[in-house]
């Protein structure tokens, strides 16, 4: 009898063994918790990311927590979006394990075949917006297109398009052919002016009159560049606005909302589907949706995804007033953005970057 019970149980396995399979693996990759990946994790023992540079959005208060905490160990390579999937995309011996990349990168990962599924143990507390069905992808923060002025160098600190519009100083847009950054403060120019995700023409309009100016400054928008006065104006998220102001002189930088409208967005952990430390990665993923890791985001000005989370009055007084975003707006066609985005590159080069002198 109990020959042919286990002749029956090895016959059920073998028939449900892909779903069987297919469970584990959902699992495996959607579900872990912090304590099942911890010695997993602790066994890779490193953790290689790309585009999460200790500056920008205290990534570093990240790092030195999965250090401390787990005894992980850390580097990266600061790039753009687009520079992170060719790099995902590309690398096979040494790939990068996980990288943050603007929200409309994060389908293109998907798609592209490129992304492991990990939804950690938050799931439920980020909005459905803010993710993908399975976890491929998933925002940890939001980040607001803001202006960030030298006073010493501006008499007139912009706090509108209009405002920016009539100064006669430089502005700095950054890489509008590659950069999510950049490329969200056209749309947010064009959101500004009647535009839209589909209709960029008032933001390409407005940056190309700035050219004609020869108002479009060339200079990087580096820290070391904010600090030798070599940018006047900057169009940046609100969380590096506000972290590079803290960093050199909270007294001699001003930082502000565009008050006619704005574009708010977010910005996305992706995990590499060949990643060399899976373990790792996704356990750094779950560790910033953790309380601790949305207010290490918060402590570097971006605004934590998780609206449950209670931030320290510290931390709170040090992000832009709530009344500069009531004109703020976030993407409200995703795929409309995304093949935006793919045009957006040359329709700069031929009508603002042809113009710049």
């Amino acid at each position: 009898m109990g020959l042919v019970l286990a002749g029956i149980l090895a016959a059920t396995a073998v028939m449900s063994g892909c779903s069987s399979k297919a469970d584990a693996d959902t699992k495996d990759s959607a579900v872990l918790t912090a304590k099942e990946l911890l010695p997993l994790a602790q066994k890779e023992g490193n953790l290689v990311s790309v585009g999460m540079p200790d500056s920008w959005a205290n990534w570093k208060g990240t790092w030195d927590d999965l250090k401390s905490k787990y005894n992980i160990n850390h580097t990266d390579t600061d790039m753009s979006s687009a520079e992170e999937l060719a790099k995902f995309e590309s690398e096979k011996n040494s790939p990068p394990d996980i990288g943050d990349v603007g929200i409309s990168f994060g389908p293109i990962a998907e798609q592209k075949g490129l992304t492991l599924k990990y939804k950690t143990e938050y799931w439920d507390d980020v909005p459905a917006w803010a993710k993908d069905d399975d976890g491929d992808w998933m925002v940890g923060y939001t980040g607001t297109i803001s202006f960030l002025t030298n006073k010493s160098l501006v008499k007139n600190p912009p706090k509108s398009w209009a405002d920016l519009k009539n100064g006669d100083y430089k502005v700095v847009v950054g890489d509008v052919t590659k950069a999510s950054q950049a490329q969200n403060a056209v749309l947010a120019a064009a959101i500004a002016f009647g535009g839209s995700e589909t209709n960029l023409q008032p933001g390409l309009d407005f940056f190309a009159d700035l050219a004609k100016q020869d108002r479009i400054s060339k200079v990087d928008a580096t820290l070391a560049n904010l600090q030798k006065g070599e940018v006047q104006v900057v169009i940046l998220w609100d969380f590096n606005a506000l972290g590079y102001r803290d960093q050199i002189d909270p007294a001699k930088f001003e930082v502000h909302v565009p008050s006619e409208g704005s574009v708010i967005s977010g910005y996305a952990s992706v995990i590499n589907k060949n990643a060399k430390n899976p373990n790792a990665a996704k356990l750094a993923r779950n560790y910033i949706f953790s309380d601790e890791g949305q207010i290490n985001l918060a402590k570097g000005y971006a605004r934590p995804i998780r609206s449950s989370v209670k931030l320290p009055e510290d931390v709170s007084a040090k992000l832009i007033n709530n009344d500069e975003y009531k004109n703020v707006k976030p993407i409200q066609d995703y795929k409309a953005w995304e093949k935006a985005i793919k045009e957006l590159p040359q329709l700069w080069l031929e009508q603002v970057q042809s113009k710049i002198k």
